[in-house]
């Protein structure tokens, strides 16, 4: 595996079987983990139709990791019904530094990054325009072009937790 790719689902707080087969992890309301249908590894081959497609033309060799939320977004000062929970944000994060480790995944803005940073960076793809993750409830100041640089610190550190340092 390459690189982890972060998402919301636009949907409620729980993953439904839509989600589970888009996704190889779904972090619901109270930072429980759900896995899906899909291990990571079957994204190493994209050709076959079994895979996890989180990612319009970035999905080999990519694990897909969403936060249930944010169904009705329009704005920061309009989050709709289901906004991401602090314990759900804290959690998707550890389990972003657990999953960096275990497949050996730098860092970086090239290996982890947010579904809006990767359509901006491949505008020929049909991830160009997502909007995921441009807005973090828990921490409304980060501004929507700073969201993945925020969110690799917080892996950075969950890294060093996870490696007792």
């Amino acid at each position: 595996m390459k690189r982890i790719i972060l998402h919301w689902t636009a949907g409620s707080y729980y993953p439904n079987a839509c989600d589970k087969s888009c996704y190889h992890f779904l972090v619901d309301k109270d930072g429980s983990v759900h896995t899906g249908k899909h291990r990571p590894e079957a994204n190493l081959n994209c050709n076959d139709g079994e895979y996890a497609t989180h990612t319009g033309g970035g999905n080999t060799g990519s694990i897909g990791v969403a936060l249930c939320a944010m169904a009705g977004f329009k704005s920061k000062n309009n989050t709709g019904a289901y906004p991401i929970t602090p314990e759900q944000f804290e959690a998707a994060m550890k389990l972003c530094a657990e999953l960096s480790l275990r497949y050996k995944i730098p860092v970086t803005p090239e290996t982890i990054m947010t579904h809006y940073e990767f359509g901006k960076r491949h505008p020929q793809t049909t991830s160009a325009g997502k909007i995921d993750i441009t807005y973090i409830p828990p921490y409304p100041w980060v501004e929507k072009d700073d969201a993945g640089s925020f969110i690799r610190s917080k892996i950075k550190w969950y890294r060093l937790k996870l490696q007792g340092e």
